[in-house]
This record gives structure tokens, C-alpha cells and sequence, in this order.
């Protein structure tokens, strides 16, 4: 979530200067809120929601709670998710559905907001909850809109109300009306009207949105803002409840650069809900918002409620417990392989799910150099082989590893290292499958260690069975030493060039002075 990236570094770096501290003065409280202070105004939030927040943040850290705590930094950080959590809406609400379908949601919002293209997330969202919906193409002003919501629809998979050609031309009020008639007749139970929007506020502007309202009597009116536009969003906000109202709040493009003010701005200001989050460009890059989970990801304490929920979305639960069966009797394939990937794929970009990871700013700098092509360039290679050679990789000779390169428009080296890949994993998941510890390449199995309830066994102490009494006698002098001989050093894991699990110096002493040198 790369717009509260630079807050979130903010606020992580401040607290950080309270750990190890078992007790916190006001100083340090005060230097504390000094510090989210400025890293609130940096992110754009707007000064009134800026000062009510640190001063109340800065009346709980000096209060019992904190003075009272095992580990007042951690007091100090639950407390300001708490506030972020309140000025984001408290609550989570979903979407007030009419008694008598169809529920009306009208759009508000300026132009470039990307109001057309959340219409069509919004419908697929929607349809995906089993709802039938009809996007109405009420923006007849700017060019080409109503053709941009007709290719949208078709892409979400939905039905659209467009009579009008649009270009200046067309009674968007009347469209509208007639939408709900034409939804009516159809039953369609949810109509979408996507409404003009201008550069700037207008009277022109709010008349028309004011004027669709009164004729359709919508159940919901959803004002759409840019998350990228700063402190202009307490503006517009305030324009647009003043002059239309509206119910709740959709921030676009919560995936830009900027410091995303107005996401921690907008609620607050206005006293209407935040709804739903625009995270992509693609129309699956859509959610519910969730104050505490924002909350959470701003603090880098993770999201994994909405990991999970994206997960059982995506995941088929029957193919995953035939893939559960087949690892655990060694017939699991690159087939196999293939589906679980594309499953994955499905969940939506690798990056964001993995920064809903708690402490995923630490990993900030290989997210951004994850390279999401890698997966496409993987199922390109599995899909240029036969079923047999998925289904039986030992038969992947040289020939046929050039025929697989050039089919996918890979390299040889790319074909091997993924084949490579696939043995080790393979290997690795049947051992997690049967309950016991994989061995980590470089440092072997984890003595003692326990996984699914089964213990490790522990190897039986042996003594060297090496024909030369110089290597005999140096090997038992290692077992004697509790050291772990070896033929020749395997390098590390991680490159690091040293031998995991080598003798100290101790150990190499001992073994001189048992050879008497």
C-alpha cells in the first residue's frame, strides 16, 4: 500500500525510540506526539483532525494505561491504532440494500476521481455477492464516458443502460429515471449511476448531481475522491456534502505515491463512513474498507483478516485437499504445481498481499524489486510441456528442455532452474505433509523440533568407518567433541561462504592436540 508508505516509516521510526524504556516521562510522551504530529502533516492530513488526534493520543499516554503498563511502547502504539481507528470511522458499514429492489447507489465526485471505473468494480463486486446490477451511463458530458462505461461493463461482465450517445448530448436526469423503470421491468436489483464531474467544483456541477438525486431518490450516494489529492480533499468533500450530501466515502487510487491525507482526513471531517477502497487499476482491485485493518497496515501490524478472506475467495477448497492428498502419497506434479499457482495469481497482486504481512516494511525494498512477470514466465514454461512431462518431470531431458525454452520464449537455464525449483519444493511439502521438519538447504534439519506433533528423531552418535587411520582418528575426535564431521565443507545457505554447523576453534584445538601437533 505504497500511498502510507512514507507514514508508515514515520510513525515506525518514532516508535522505536520508545523501546526499552520501562517507563515513560512526559518528555517522552511529549517529544512522542511531537513526532506523529509531523509525520501526520507530511502525509496531508488536514491540521483539524491533526490536532484533536495528538491531543488525544497525548491524554491516554500520559494516563494509567501507559504509566501502568509491562511495556509502555507497546501501550503507547496500541493507542494510537485506537485513534487512527477512530478518525478512519470507528465501524466498518456496508451498504444499505432497499427494502424493495432496485437499491439506486448514485456516484458523485470530480473528474479524473475514476468514478467510471469504480462503477464497474463496485457491479462486480456486486454481482459476485450474487446481486444482478445495471450500470447507467447518467455522464453525457465528457467525452467518450458513456462508451468508457459500456467497455467497463463488458469487461466486469454486467449489463449497462446507455440511450443516449453522450458528447454534450442528452438529459442525464431523464436517462436516470428511465433507468430505474427499465431496472424495474428486467429486475435488476441494483441500478449504479455513474454522474458527470468537473475539474473543479461548480454550481453547474452541483445542480446537475442535486437534480439526479432528487429525481431518483437514491438509497446510497457514494462521493469518490482521489486518495492522491492531498489537502484539496477536505475541500471538495465539504463542497460535495454541502451541496448534494452523500452517505459514505470511496477512495480511488489508494495504490499511488502520495502520502494519503485524505483517507485519514475525509471521514473525519465529514461524519460519513468510508465504504469501500479502489487498491489497482484492475476491476478485482476493489474492497470493503475496514478502519482497524487500515489502521493496522498503517502501523505495519498487518491485515491478515483480509488475507485470509481473499484467500478463501480464490482458493478452491476440494482442489486444495486433492493437492493435500497427492503431496502426501509423492504424486504431486507440475501440473498440480500450475493450478495452485493460478490460484494465486487470482488472489490479485502478489505485492499487496504480502504487505498485508505484519512488518512488511522491513521487507519494503524486495516488494518493490518483486518482479510479478516471474509467475507469468513460470506457467508459460509449463504450459509449452506435454501432459506427460508435467506429470512425470524425470523425463525432461536435454531435447526436450530446448522444445519447452523456445515454446515459452525462456531460456534453458530458466527451464532448469525451474524444474530445480519444483524438486525442492516438492520435496519440502511432502516432508511438511507427513509431519515432519523440512531440512533447510545449508543448515539441516532442526534438532528437537516438533511439527504437527511429531518430534524429530535424533541421529545415533557413530564413529568414523573411514579405512585411514589419520581420517578415522580426526573424525572420531570431532563426534568426541560433539562436532559434526564432514567430507567437504557445503558452503552455506545463504552465500555467506562459511560451513553451517563447522567446527569452532575449540573444536579445531581439540583436534590438534588429539593429533599431537
Amino acid at each position: 500500500m505504497a500511498t502510507f508508505g512514507n507514514l508508515s516509516d514515520r510513525l515506525a521510526d518514532t516508535f522505536k525510540n520508545l523501546r526499552g524504556k520501562g517507563k515513560l516521562s512526559a518528555a517522552d510522551v511529549d517529544g512522542t506526539v511531537r513526532e506523529i504530529r509531523r509525520a501526520l502533516l507530511e502525509a496531508d492530513v488536514a491540521l483539524d483532525v491533526v490536532k484533536d488526534f495528538t491531543g488525544r493520543v497525548r491524554e491516554r499516554a500520559l494516563g494509567d494505561e501507559v504509566s501502568k503498563a509491562l511495556n509502555p511502547a507497546q501501550q503507547v502504539v496500541q493507542i494510537v491504532n485506537d485513534e487512527l481507528v477512530t478518525i478512519l470511522g470507528g465501524e466498518s458499514r456496508r451498504i444499505q440494500f432497499a427494502k424493495t429492489a432496485p437499491t439506486v447507489i448514485m456516484l458523485a465526485g470530480l473528474q479524473g476521481a475514476g468514478k467510471t471505473t469504480l462503477a464497474g468494480k463496485l457491479a462486480k463486486w456486486l454481482a459476485a455477492d450474487n446481486h444482478t446490477p445495471l450500470l447507467v451511463a447518467a455522464d453525457l458530458q465528457r467525452p467518450n464516458a458513456v462508451t468508457q462505461l459500456q467497455v467497463v461493463a463488458e469487461q466486469a461482465g454486467v449489463a449497462v443502460f446507455a440511450p443516449e450517445p453522450g458528447n454534450g448530448k442528452g438529459d442525464p436526469v431523464k436517462v436516470a429515471k428511465q433507468a430505474l423503470k427499465h431496472a424495474k421491468d428486467k429486475q435488476y436489483d441494483v441500478v449504479i449511476i455513474d454522474t458527470a464531474g468537473r475539474l473543479g467544483v461548480d454550481a453547474e456541477l452541483m445542480k446537475q448531481a442535486a437534480d439526479i438525486r432528487k429525481a431518483t431518490d437514491p438509497d446510497e450516494v457514494l462521493f469518490v475522491i482521489d486518495a492522491m489529492i492531498g489537502q484539496d480533499a477536505v475541500v471538495t468533500a465539504k463542497a460535495f456534502q454541502d451541496g448534494v450530501d452523500f452517505t459514505g466515502v470511496v477512495l480511488s487510487k489508494l495504490d499511488g505515491d502520495a502520502r494519503g491525507g485524505a483517507a485519514l482526513s475525509v471521514a473525519s471531517v465529514t461524519g460519513r463512513p468510508i465504504l469501500f477502497a479502489s487498491t489497482g487499476e484492475g476491476l478485482d482491485d476493489f474492497e470493503p474498507f475496514h478502519p482497524d485493518r487500515m489502521a493496522s497496515r498503517i502501523l505495519d501490524l498487518g491485515d491478515i483478516l483480509t488475507l485470509i478472506e481473499t484467500a478463501q475467495k480464490n482458493f478452491d477448497e476440494e482442489e486444495s485437499r486433492k493437492v493435500a492428498e497427492k503431496l502426501a502419497t509423492d504424486n504431486f506434479t507440475l501440473e498440480d504445481f500450475l493450478g495452485q499457482m493460478q490460484q494465486l495469481k487470482n488472489m490479485g497482486s502478489i505485492k499487496s498481499m504480502l504487505g498485508m504481512l505484519p512488518g512488511a516494511k522491513g521487507m519494503r525494498d524486495q516488494l518493490d524489486n518483486f518482479d510479478e512477470s516471474e509467475i507469468t514466465r513460470t506457467e508459460a514454461i509449463i504450459q509449452s510441456m506435454t501432459v506427460m512431462e508435467r506429470r512425470q518431470p524425470k523425463v525432461l531431458n536435454g531435447s526436450r528442455r530446448v522444445r519447452i525454452a523456445k515454446g515459452s520464449g525462456t531460456t534453458v537455464t530458466e527451464v532448469n532452474a525451474l524444474v530445480n525449483r519444483f524438486d525442492q519444493a516438492a520435496k519440502m511439502m511432502k516432508t511438511v505433509a507427513k509431519g515432519g521438519m523440512p531440512q533447510m538447504p545449508g543448515l539441516g534439519p532442526i534438532p528437537g523440533a516438533k511439527f504437527g506433533g511429531a518430534k524429530a528423531q535424533q541421529p545415533k552418535k557413530k564413529g568414523s568407518k573411514s579405512g585411514n587411520p589419520a581420517k578415522r582418528a580426526a573424525e572420531n575426535a570431532a563426534l568426541a567433541s560433539g562436532a559434526t564431521p564432514s567430507a567437504a565443507p557445503s558452503g552455506s545457505g545463504f552465500g555467506l561462504g562459511k560451513q553451517a554447523g563447522g567446527p569452532s576453534e575449540d573444536e579445531l584445538a581439540s583436534l590438534q592436540k588429539f593429533l599431537g601437533r
